[in-house]
């Protein structure tokens, strides 16, 4: 009997052994593209868990009517009715705000966030850059600088918006006396949309364009340094040198910087309700929030299904574009 158990367990290892021989050679012959892949797997499937499955369920919701009477959260099946009625306009005056109305740009969900998003990615992105290339530089003091541009990045929303808040509060703000005597606020830009928009886009751009300048500054310090003596020899002026070794070196550095803080203004909610409110300033997100917050369930679900659609087609436009850049030959 103890010599079957010992040659069963014996062949139990000697199965585990040659799995893990198998196993291991599978491994040794994927290619470098397939071995990334192989390590990012659980990452991914971590991923689909946690972001997919609630978009699967928030597409499932926006199938079905509202149901603002009854126990039941939802109402019948619809289809995509509530998509048709949503860029059509029609359900529009079931919204707390319009969601595109082309007449209203200043209180249309899509258009504020839109305007926001274009106007703010676009100033960080050119103060970002200009940060970068002074950090860049050797000089004295060059650790306080960078300190200084840094610290808005550290503050959070909350205390971010609080001063925009206050800077621009008519009782006890001090900008809004000569801004409003130059023509360009009102009394009370923070119960004014376009005024508070500017403010949001004004306090926005004060805080990321730090995180915009760090990604970029990344990507200068990869620059090869020899590159500027072969164009200085060349007799290349500094516009020239930046224009044809700088530009095209760093361009995927700030495509990528401009993808990350594109879906981040698209989503922008904590800074609107600290600075001014969703009513003042609605964006998608906030109409997400405040349509769910009427028990409005199936239109909030529609509403922020075609939010994340829209966010996934510029994430597609920034991929395609940096594929552009990489096979001609930026990076």
């Amino acid at each position: 009997m103890s010599a079957e158990t010992g040659g069963s367990q014996s062949q139990s290892r000697s199965d585990s052994s040659g799995m893990f021989a198998s196993g291991q050679r599978w491994v040794e012959n994927l290619s470098d593209t397939q071995f990334a892949y192989l390590l990012l797997a659980p990452s991914l499937l971590l991923f689909a868990v946690i972001a997919f499955w609630p978009l699967a369920r928030t597409f499932q919701m926006s199938l079905y009517a509202n149901s603002l009477y009854g126990a039941d959260r939802l109402g019948e099946f619809v289809g995509f009715s509530n998509y048709v009625r949503l860029l059509t306009g029609d359900l529009n005056s079931s919204l707390p705000r319009p969601f595109l109305d082309l007449s209203q740009p200043f209180t249309s969900a899509v258009t504020v966030t839109l305007i926001f998003t274009v106007v703010s990615v676009v100033f960080e992105t050119i103060i970002g850059f200009g940060q970068a290339i002074i950090l860049n530089q050797d000089f004295r003091g060059r650790r306080w600088v960078r300190v200084a541009i840094i610290l808005p990045w550290a503050v959070p929303i909350v205390i971010q918006g609080m001063i925009f808040y206050l800077l621009f509060q008519p009782t006890v703000g001090f900008l809004v006396e000569p801004l409003h005597q130059l023509g360009l606020f009102s009394t009370t830009p923070q119960a004014n949309s376009m005024d508070s928009l500017i403010i949001v886009i004004v306090a926005d751009v004060w805080k990321t364009s730090a995180f915009m300048a760090l990604i970029i500054l990344a990507g200068l310090q990869s620059v090869n340094r020899s590159l500027y003596d072969v164009a200085k020899v060349s007799g290349a002026s500094k516009f020239e040198a930046f224009k044809t070794v700088t530009l095209p070196l760093v361009l995927p550095s700030v495509l990528v910087a401009m993808l990350f803080r594109t879906i981040g203004a698209m989503r922008v909610y904590g800074l609107i309700t600290t600075v001014s409110s969703c009513n003042t300033v609605p964006s998608l997100s906030c109409l997400v929030v405040q349509t769910f917050s009427t028990s409005r369930y199936a239109a909030a679900a529609a509403v922020a299904f075609v939010t994340a659609a829209l966010i996934g087609l510029v994430v597609m436009v920034y991929i395609v574009k940096f594929a552009d850049v990489q096979g001609s030959g930026g990076i």
